[in-house]
């Protein structure tokens, strides 16, 4: 098959979407099928090049403007350059693409690529990596606003399959755009788990100053969504109990009020950020932690969530134990769930795993086998390609 993938994240621009979708293409490629990438400028990044036996595009994109808010967000978009529908029409009929696979269904690549789909008669498979929702209600609204009036109207008309990951997706994308069953197709993220089984040389704890004191990881962008404030307000009870422990937050703080909630409590010195770490490190950042903290709202379980438990550290997530179709979570035996927002709850958790060093290895390596057995690339690749071949008839 041809596949065009289309993501305005690409790396050398971190994310989660971002790299899965650069990983998916390698597998596409080693499958034996051929891949056009279709992405946005990123500083740095070459306009065009060949990595792993596929092609990557990067379209000219203005940055989102930043404006103070805390929906501050590094993002580009295509449309504001004139020309790149016409330059994105021309590629993809140079490609001739079988089948479209959009990473993001509120990117404006994902639009256009969409609209082309549209008009050759193309089957499109549009994976839902972030869900427009805040926690702040003036924003929530102004996402629900979006997706009904700009997003749903767009997308609604090239009828895309949906990837959906987990059971919040499966709500979302029925409630936001109408989708049903009929037009999902059940596939989790995917890791790579090998890329954390060489031990690293990298003394992470020696850089940050950490020493032998328990480590609380916690890595990913701070968001309005993922904004760490649980975690804060859970150090003064863990301090109770462990007065060494260091939380450190790995990633962009787009939304600080984390930080200044930790001045008011008077736990600050127990926090480190590390700002944005290149993704080869991120294996020695998981090996230096004790526990991993990541998705603490209710939001999800994400990549950097599933990485943290293939490299064998215990994870904590606020997912429910039906979160994942087809996959079996059971609470304190192959997963730590915590209701979402709760820094009580969260605290007994982080207390009880650094109290028995000996349980919570247990717990690492069933997260870690759990990720082997349902979340590796070669899983997830076989079912983006199965469905491929659905969606083109081949089957």
């Amino acid at each position: 098959m041809r596949i065009a993938v289309v993501n305005n994240f690409f790396p050398p621009r971190p994310g989660g979407s971002s790299h899965l979708a650069a990983a998916l293409a390698e597998r596409y490629v080693a499958a034996g099928h051929e891949v056009l990438v279709l992405t946005a400028a990123y500083p740095g990044a070459p306009a065009e090049e060949e990595r792993h036996g596929y092609k990557v595009v990067r379209l000219p994109a203005m940055p989102m403007p930043k404006l103070g808010l805390s929906i501050d967000f590094d993002m580009a978009f295509a449309l504001a350059r004139p020309g790149n529908m016409r330059r994105v029409r021309r590629l993809l009929d140079e490609f001739g693409p079988d089948v479209i696979h959009q990473h993001g269904q509120f990117f404006d690549l994902s639009w256009i690529s969409g609209w082309y789909a549209r008009r050759r008669k193309l089957p499109v498979l549009l994976s839902i990596h972030t869900r427009l929702e805040s926690p702040d209600p003036k924003y929530a609204a102004l996402f629900k606003v979006l997706d009904r009036c700009l997003v749903k109207p767009i997308i609604t008309r090239f009828h895309p399959r949906y990837v959906i990951m987990d059971e919040l997706a499966a709500s979302y994308c029925a409630q936001r755009y109408g989708a049903t069953t009929v037009d999902y197709e059940y596939i989790p993220v995917a890791v790579e788990p090998s890329r954390f089984a060489v031990e690293s040389t990298l003394d992470i704890r020696s850089r940050h100053g950490v020493g032998d004191a328990p480590l609380i990881v916690s890595l990913g962008h701070v968001i309005p969504l993922r904004d760490r404030l649980a975690l804060v307000e859970a150090l003064p009870t863990i301090l109770g109990k462990h007065p060494e422990t260091k939380v450190m937050v790995i990633g962009r703080v787009y939304y600080d009020a984390f930080a200044k909630r930790a001045a008011e409590l008077g736990v600050s010195e127990a926090i480190i950020t590390t700002g944005v770490v290149p993704s080869t490190e991120v294996p020695a950042y998981f090996a230096a932690a004790d526990v991993v903290a990541h998705d603490l709202q209710g939001g999800g379980f994400g990549t950097a969530s599933l990485e943290a438990m293939a490299s064998g550290r215990a994870t904590i997530g606020t997912v429910t134990e039906t979160n994942f179709p087809a996959v079996q979570l059971r609470n304190w035996e192959n997963f730590v769930l915590v209701p979402p927002n709760d820094p009580s709850g969260l605290a007994d958790a982080v207390i009880r795993l650094l109290d028995d060093p000996e349980e919570r290895e247990i717990i690492a390596k069933r997260q870690r086998d759990l990720v082997y057995g349902h979340f590796t690339l070669d899983v997830v690749t076989r079912q983006h390609l199965d469905a491929f071949e659905r969606m083109t008839g081949r089957v």
